[in-house]
């Protein structure tokens, strides 16, 4: 393990398997998810199947996350992840995938910098910059 190392940690609403899910099928790595209820058996019934804790790990990417049980409707907010690398067709797959039943809010485009470049906002509120390095082009 590097001496420091930096995870994205994503907070869901309640969507999180769902969320988790979609994002192996897109990334590939294993899944590992644990309840709340799994954790601490006097939980609040509300937030037993809730999800405390998950990773996905050895695909493309390492994600972990939670549902926020603290949340409201507006969630606490949200961040930008940025993927990036030198393979152009599956980059531009991982993009076309993050992008069904979201929104693309910046197309894949050559940018000043030499880069192809695009922005997406996923089905769960998630906003993915995408870079693909100009190096290999």
């Amino acid at each position: 393990m590097k001496e420091v190392s930096l995870n994205a940690y994503l907070l869901f609403d309640g969507n999180c398997r769902e969320a988790m899910v979609f994002y192996q099928q897109l990334f590939g790595g294993e899944l590992k998810m644990q309840t709340y209820g799994e954790v601490n058996h006097s939980c609040p019934a509300a937030t037993k199947d809730s999800i405390m804790h998950a990773s996905l790990m050895g695909g493309d990417i390492d994600l972990m996350a939670s549902d926020d049980p603290e949340a409201g409707p507006q969630g606490r907010g949200k961040i930008s992840l940025a993927l990036g690398g030198t393979n152009e067709e599956k980059l531009r797959r991982m993009f076309d995938g993050l992008a069904e039943g979201g929104k693309i809010i910046v197309p894949l485009r050559r940018e000043v910098w030499g880069d192809i470049f695009g922005v997406v906002n996923d089905k769960f509120g998630i906003n993915w910059m995408m870079n693909i390095s100009a190096d290999t082009q």
